[in-house]
């Protein structure tokens, strides 16, 4: 079993492009692919680079369903165009861990940033959100997958 080290860090205000849909969890991977490409073609289109790695925030709608925002992170605000629009990530203090593994084996991860944020004296705010460092089509092995998790939170 993973252990995980969580990290205190202060964000900026990242400007992202992304596209939304509210999706049960079997259909978030293959919406994640192509979502990503579609994003992508509109930066390209645009002459705009992504800023860092893709990300998705999710929002727990219940019933096994999520509000999902996926896309990049941009240092030039992005036109709309067909799905893609501009949004933000917000500020302010984040607590940060890394999963190595597969997406599915994630829930731990969550768990100990919760459980860091409260033994700090302070509450989640705000909906998580995960970088993918890896790109599982040029890294097939699930074992080696690598996701950060960040959680917005209130300190004491």
């Amino acid at each position: 079993m993973q252990t995980y080290d969580v990290h205190p860090r202060t964000r900026s205000d990242q400007p992202t492009a992304v596209v939304e849909a509210t999706l049960p969890v079997p259909e978030l991977g293959p919406w994640l692919g192509k979502t990503y490409q579609a994003v992508a073609d509109v930066l390209a289109r645009q002459g705009i680079e992504p800023a860092g790695p893709p990300y998705a925030r999710y929002h727990l709608l219940g019933d096994d369903r999520f509000q999902v925002e996926a896309g990049f992170p941009v240092s030039t605000a992005v036109a709309p165009d067909g799905e893609v629009r501009p949004s933000t990530l917000p500020g302010g203090s984040v607590a940060e861990t890394t999963h190595i593994g597969p997406y599915d084996a994630m829930q731990p991860a969550y768990e100990a940033t919760t459980a860091w944020i409260l033994e700090q004296g302070g509450e989640p705010v705000g909906d998580p959100w995960e970088i993918y460092l890896s790109d599982p089509g040029q890294q097939p092995d699930p074992s080696t997958w690598r996701t950060v998790i960040i959680q917005p939170y209130r300190p004491a």
